[in-house]
């Protein structure tokens, strides 16, 4: 583990001149923005829990990002589809709070409901 480490290190340049900077790949100009993460999470096909572990527990991610992150992938957010699946509502009552009138589910309020996919759209 130490040599492929050293052997890693061993291929890197330093050059003083130059600063280091963080690069957000979808959109190297402009940069990161809610937006553009909230674009990128929506246009692609759903991941495995596997494969985004890495990206979800990263040190340069806020902790309550990742806890967010977490819950929603394994489906652990307080809502009322969750509430329903117990028995603590009923199906009336599991409803979205808005006017939509679609069941509360993690993907109805992240992706499909027009009312907050319209507050997403405005952060």
């Amino acid at each position: 583990m130490v040599a492929e480490c050293m052997t890693l290190l061993h291929s890197v340049v330093m050059q003083p001149t130059i600063s280091d900077q963080w690069h957000w790949l979808p959109d190297i100009v402009g940069g990161y923005t809610v937006r553009s993460g909230y674009q990128l999470l929506t246009a692609q096909d759903t991941a495995t829990v596997g494969t985004t572990d890495n990206l979800i527990w990263h040190k340069k991610v806020s902790l309550k990002v990742s806890i967010l992150a977490w819950r929603l992938l394994r489906d652990r957010l307080p809502k009322k589809s969750n509430l329903l699946n117990r028995g603590v509502l009923s199906a009336d009552a599991a409803i979205c709070s808005v006017t939509c009138r679609q069941g509360e589910t993690a993907a109805h309020l992240f992706l499909q409901c027009d009312y907050y996919a319209l507050l997403w759209q405005l952060v």
